[in-house]
């Protein structure tokens, strides 16, 4: 069986790794077996953390729309039902930028949400 001298491939892959861990501290960044384990696990938190971060902008985006909703007398889940029924498609992330920068717009939006209901 021949001999296998890796030549530049070792290096490059040890090299990729390392710059992937540029910003850890200790050990971490600076050896190689440390540092790729730490690589694997941040790339798997971030694999995981995309899908988080859909799930969090979801729930911040309600409960701004549910106090807006408030301040205009409905709940939430009224003001979704109303917005629903009167043909009003605007999303989460749309509501809530509109209770948040435009609170005018968004009364109207529940004013119309509430004759939607009362019919």
């Amino acid at each position: 069986m021949s001999r296998v001298k890796r030549g530049t491939s070792r290096r490059d892959r040890r090299r990729k790794i390392l710059e992937r861990a540029s910003g850890f501290r200790g050990t971490k960044s600076k050896l190689y077996r440390s540092a790729k384990e730490s690589v694997d696990k941040a790339l798997k938190y971030s694999s995981r953390d995309r899908r988080a971060r859909k799930r969090d902008f979801r729930r911040l985006w309600i409960v701004r729309i549910g106090a807006a909703a408030k301040l205009n007398g409905l709940s939430y889940n009224r003001l979704i039902f109303g917005l629903k029924k009167s043909g009003v498609d605007l999303d989460r992330k749309i509501l809530a930028d509109l209770a948040v920068r435009d609170p005018g717009a968004f009364a109207q939006l529940a004013h119309t949400a509430k004759e939607a209901l009362a019919a």
